[in-house]
């Protein structure tokens, strides 16, 4: 039963009435189905058939486009999220991402599971991206909802940079999470109140090197990570200077720390105690392994203080607040201390020295600050 242009109904002997369209490509007569009459309605079955007639006149065969687009249907449902997120992390380990970051991120990942981890990535949209980062809100954990969110768009960014993908979900959600409050890490800026604390770490009764720890952040005021990953062939004590490699640093560049001689004295007396393991800090149950990322903070816990007064990264505040405020030194040779790096392009082109000789004279002025205080709160 014909319609007109080649489409018509085909009506088979059980009664099934199926729409087909006669056409002729390159000179071969051919037939494309649109499905079962009354399923189909006529004005659809004609719609299909006018978008076919199109085609040909691309020159595209209306079949082989159909099979290239059933194709390329099932290769998306293929590529899901959690594929592509395995490929990102190890794109991560390749380019040599320290491990902590490498942590944080997998275990960032897994949060996906199951809602996307088995979606395919082409049918995932904003909804179903905050279905997930509401679950993470609703325990109260705002900031993770937040990093999962970039972490999230960092995968899809991937996918779509590798052609599996043709957009970021993400970028919908702007404004759609609650904000956390921004919270200080604890530290204490008060000189006697400091002096306190120093002299509580020296009497500190638990294992020597955690004591030693907890002196090496006061002096040097390093991130926790780097000193807790320390190993003896990166200090020269000769050149009184502690070289930490790129790949240990946060902002992936190398970095030095000068020693000043209360530091070189605290190394003298831990190398008594691990000096047979390759790390500085070793673990109690295997010297082949640094100590737990805890084991700082859990000290501070038993000297008495909560983590709203003191954490292990808060001697970093301490220091940068002193040195800024003394007016002895250069803001960016305090940065550089920190190995902070310029946020600003323009500026951080013009900032490549490392202020060496200043920073040599704030460490030795620290150090002394800091047997000041220690004095102060002994009253003496």
């Amino acid at each position: 039963m014909f319609d007109g242009g080649g489409l018509h109904i085909l009506v088979s002997p059980s009664g099934a009435k199926l729409w087909r369209l006669k056409y002729r490509y390159r000179g071969r007569e051919k037939l494309l189905s649109f499905g079962p009459y009354p399923l189909v309605s006529l004005k659809l079955a004609r719609e299909k058939r006018d978008a076919a007639k199109l085609l040909l006149l691309e020159d595209k065969d209306p079949s082989e486009e159909r099979k290239l687009a059933r194709i390329q249907a099932d290769r998306e449902r293929a590529v899901t999220f959690g594929a592509v997120a395995e490929e990102y992390l190890d794109k991560l380990r390749k380019e040599g991402r320290a491990p902590a970051t490498l942590k944080k991120v997998e275990w960032l990942v897994r949060q996906t599971q199951p809602t996307l981890w088995n979606q395919p990535l082409a049918q995932i949209e904003a909804p179903d991206v905050l279905r997930v980062l509401q679950r993470v809100e609703a325990n109260g954990t705002y900031e993770t909802a937040r990093r999962l969110r970039s972490t999230i768009g960092s995968v899809s960014k991937f996918a779509v940079a590798t052609g599996r993908a043709t957009h970021d979900p993400t970028l919908a959600l702007a404004g759609a999470l609650i904000r956390p409050q921004v919270k200080s890490r604890a530290a204490i800026l008060d000189r006697k109140d400091l002096g306190k604390l120093l002299n509580k770490i020296d009497g500190f009764s638990g294992e020597p090197a955690t004591r030693i720890a907890l002196q090496m952040l006061a002096l040097l005021a390093p991130r926790p990570g780097e000193l807790r990953l320390a190993t003896w062939e990166e200090f020269d004590v000769d050149e009184r200077v502690w070289r930490v490699p790129a790949e240990r640093m946060k902002m992936r560049r190398p970095h030095r720390v000068p020693l000043p001689a209360q530091a070189i004295d605290r190394l003298q007396e831990l190398r008594l105690h691990t000096g047979t393991s390759g790390f500085l800090f070793p673990s109690k149950r295997s010297w082949h392994k640094p100590m737990s990322e805890n084991t700082v903070n859990a000290a501070l816990r038993r000297l008495g203080y909560s983590s709203d007064q003191i954490t292990a990264h808060g001697f970093r505040a301490t220091f940068s607040t002193f040195a800024n405020e003394s007016g002895l030194w250069h803001p960016d040779a305090v940065e550089r201390q920190l190995a902070h790096i310029e946020a600003n392009d323009v500026r951080r082109a013009y900032l490549r020295g490392e202020h060496w000789e200043e920073r040599v004279k704030m460490a030795d002025w620290w150090a002394g600050e800091l047997e000041g205080f220690r004095t102060l709160s002994r009253g003496e």
